[in-house]
């Protein structure tokens, strides 16, 4: 039996890009059909070496990682404003992602990586009230995606 070129290249190609991870996209919206100062979603659930897209689909927005929700040996990383920013998860664990102009209004996500730590995590009780409601929100969703 013989192998075309062509099917070999098609094959090493598709092996080469499942080896990559995922790309999951989140969009940061001024408003969503539910809230303002958004994430959507608000919670995702990725393989380590996933990357995840943050779009900003409404202008005045960033993604960066919230110092105090970060797996210990992650990177922290700080997107620009109005600008696409794509980041690799490469550590499990979970990672509160923020909107640095719009933290107060509670513009947050969660990211686990990986699998799920058996005990809930505690959350920094000096982060602004709305944002707490909303990682704690985020978590709720967690438990309901189990």
């Amino acid at each position: 039996m013989r192998i075309s070129s062509l099917t070999l290249l098609l094959a090493s190609a598709v092996l080469c890009s499942s080896a990559l991870g995922q790309v999951h996209e989140v969009k940061m919206l001024t408003r969503s059909a539910h809230a303002g100062m958004v994430y959507e979603p608000d919670y995702l659930q990725i393989a380590p070496g996933d990357t995840v897209k943050f779009i900003p689909t409404q202008s005045g927005h960033n993604a960066a990682s919230l110092p105090d929700v970060l797996p210990e040996g992650a990177q922290a990383f700080k997107g620009q404003i109005n600008q696409e920013t794509e980041q690799t998860f490469a550590v499990p664990g979970l990672y509160g992602i923020q909107c640095i102009p719009h933290l107060a209004m509670g513009m947050v996500m969660l990211i686990q990586v990986g699998a799920p730590s058996a005990t809930a995590p505690v959350l920094p009780a000096t982060l602004p009230k709305r944002t707490l409601d909303r990682l704690n929100l985020a978590l709720q969703s967690r438990q309901v995606a189990k």
